[in-house]
């Protein structure tokens, strides 16, 4: 089957078990500072999981695009990638396990509406226990599985490091006021021969290829309090009064385990881009794979294959979704994606530009499902030929930097100076005589790995988009603020990305042109006089086709159901501006004009080529 064969199966499938289909949620996370991109399916619905009510019920289904920048150097084996598409599904307080691993079973097994896997294939994980919290096992999941018809000797059963889920990893590091639960991982037999230097015995969580786990239910069952029958402050698990159901499965994997074919690099959408590589290389991709030992480990040809398909896949995404090349945040992982792309280039004796001509094939690969990648393919193609030709100065300027050294080549600063790929200056040390401590330069890229690791856990874990007041002002502000821009601007102008506190807004849009300070004032005058005017601001759900018809702004690249939710400031009928949109907002915006607030830009800046940015305050 094809990715679009498999997305559409899955939606579809659960869909018909009465389930809204929402749309992907933008790569990069609209309100949140706390996180660079979109990482998980369930990311986006946090604030649901853990007890508000989702706009459209309590049962959903979405294909989410996904971005793990930590995964980075994992991208080369069989199965990982930094981009990816996370199938979910959730039930809010509805349903638990008694549906979820009877239906995720029957979707994998069932040839008219799901995959038709081998059910022999099929192996599952659940959770064994805790004894450090004292958390029993997970009896309840085993029994289902067994009762659905999965062997015992295909039931692994692992402990808190391997299945059970909470923000704050085993249950015994939960806080109180922490929700948890354990969870049931499904994985697929590819039946390649084991690796010893794996272990002696294979088995679902081994890492040597043959197993690859294609979905994961979350039961979010429990939540931890203080136990006052101790007297000293001492936490016991409780069973939530309300238990959700979270799963993940990653599309790509589900698309190779229909194709029996443990590489998912062999999947429908890297084919064109694939075969320029073939083409430029003179190398056959499956040549490569044949005269490997085993797939799950890479030769370093098959590996630079690897990198360069995933991350240009992963850099079209991001280009389209109006990220640009930078130093700073998600600038500077896409462009650490292009130039890691570029050294596997050299290694497979590609000189010339070539990355433009293997994004392109990604246009074509996604339309049906994400049309943005093949609308934005000039914007790709000319990033990545501008980021292409600057790297290559980079490397000439790096040279010049290294000559200057003479015989004390320090491989770590050339790298995190200058770009200058550390490979590169071990093999130009290697034709002068000089023997780097390779070791010593390895142990400082992990040192500086690590930092760049925790750096990026630690901004996720700042938790919730926020939804305080003040936020939730700035957000109907953001509103008006598009509306306005359009109307001084002219329509071309549509939103690009955004970012919203409670401290100020900030929106990046399509315009080439600095703005003047006639344009601004206009733009602040507008806005200043919607909140005077005390115009409702009102949520209404309708058929996604009415939306369009009426006008409605929309995220850039997003896809929506068919029915989805806009809110209008002003009646429907009349309205100042209408976008699609979950919310929240405030119920007036008169409401932005509290204590003679008014409305002011701070700065107006390009973002990047095409897009200017905007922040602003009511103050």
């Amino acid at each position: 089957m094809t990715v679009s064969d498999v997305r559409k199966r899955y939606l579809d499938f659960f869909a018909k078990r009465e389930h809204v289909v929402i749309p992907s949620a933008p790569i990069v996370p609209e309100n949140d500072p706390t996180t660079l991109f979109t990482s998980s399916g369930m990311q986006p619905l946090v604030p649901y999981l853990l007890g508000q009510s989702h706009p459209e019920g309590a049962r959903l289904a979405d294909s989410q695009m996904s971005f793990r920048a930590e995964d980075i150097e994992e991208v080369g084996d069989n199965r990982h990638t930094t981009f990816f598409e996370m199938l979910g599904n959730w039930s809010l307080g509805d349903y638990f396990k008694q549906e979820q691993l009877p239906w995720f079973y029957e979707f994998l097994t069932n040839k008219e509406e799901g995959l038709g896997l081998d059910a022999n294939k099929l192996y599952v994980t659940t959770f064994a226990g805790d004894e450090e919290s004292g958390m029993p096992a997970d009896t309840e999941a085993v029994e289902i599985w067994k009762k659905i018809g999965i062997a015992d000797d295909h039931i692994f059963s692992y402990g808190a490091k391997k299945n059970w889920w909470s923000r704050a990893g085993v249950p015994a590091k939960m806080p109180v006021g922490e929700i948890g639960g354990p969870d049931s991982e499904v994985f697929y037999d590819f039946g390649l021969p084991h690796d010893p230097t794996f272990g002696a015995e294979c088995h679902p969580n081994c890492d040597c290829g043959r197993f690859v786990e294609i979905g994961n239910s979350v039961f979010m069952q429990f939540i931890k309090k203080e136990d006052p029958s101790t007297g000293s402050g001492q936490a016991a698990f409780k069973e939530l009064p309300k238990k959700n159901v979270d799963f993940g499965g990653g599309l790509e994997r589900l698309v190779a385990a229909t194709q029996n074919d443990s590489d998912i690099f062999m999947i429908d959408v890297f084919d064109a881009a694939r075969t320029v590589l073939e083409s430029r290389s003179g190398m056959r991709y499956k040549d490569v794979v044949r005269h490997t030992s085993d797939v799950g480990r890479t030769t370093s040809y098959m590996r630079s294959f690897r990198i360069i398909l995933d991350h240009m896949r992963a850099a079209s995404f991001m280009l389209a979704s109006g990220i640009r090349p930078g130093n700073t945040e998600q600038g500077y992982v896409l462009r650490r994606l292009i130039r890691r792309s570029l050294r596997e280039a050299d290694k497979l004796g590609i000189k010339d530009a070539v990355l433009a001509e293997v994004a392109g094939g990604f246009g074509d690969a996604y339309r049906d499902h994400y049309a943005f990648i093949y609308e934005s393919a000039e914007i790709i193609k000319s990033e990545l030929e501008k980021e292409e030709a600057q790297f290559r100065k980079t490397l000439t300027h790096g040279m010049h930097e290294l000559e200057k050294m003479g015989n004390s080549i320090d491989a770590f600063t050339l790298f995190t100076t200058y770009g200058f790929p550390v490979e590169l200056t071990e093999e130009i040390a290697k034709e002068k005589g000089i023997a780097l401590d390779m070791t010593a330069v390895q142990a400082k890229m992990e040192g500086h790995q690590a930092l760049s690791r925790a750096g990026a856990a630690q901004k996720f874990a700042g938790g919730l988009a926020d939804t305080a007041e003040q936020t939730v002002r700035y957000h109907t502000a953001h509103h008006l603020l598009l509306k306005a821009l359009q109307l001084v601007l002219g329509h071309d102008v549509h939103q690009r990305g955004s970012n919203i506190t409670s401290e100020r807004l900030r929106i990046d849009f399509s315009w080439s042109a600095k703005m003047t300070d006639e344009q601004k004032a206009a733009v602040e005058k507008i806005v200043n006089e919607q909140i005077a005017a005390g115009l409702p601001v009102v949520r209404t759900d309708m058929n996604k086709e009415e939306a369009e018809k009426l006008g409605a702004e929309h995220e850039f690249g997003a896809t929506y159901p068919d029915i989805v939710s806009v809110y209008s400031v002003g009646p429907l009928d009349n309205a100042f501006s209408i976008e699609f949109c979950g919310g929240p907002h405030v119920g007036n915006t008169s409401e932005l004009g509290e204590d003679g607030k008014q409305f002011k830009i701070l700065k107006e800046e390009a973002s990047s080529a095409g897009i200017r940015r905007i922040k602003a305050v009511l103050e």
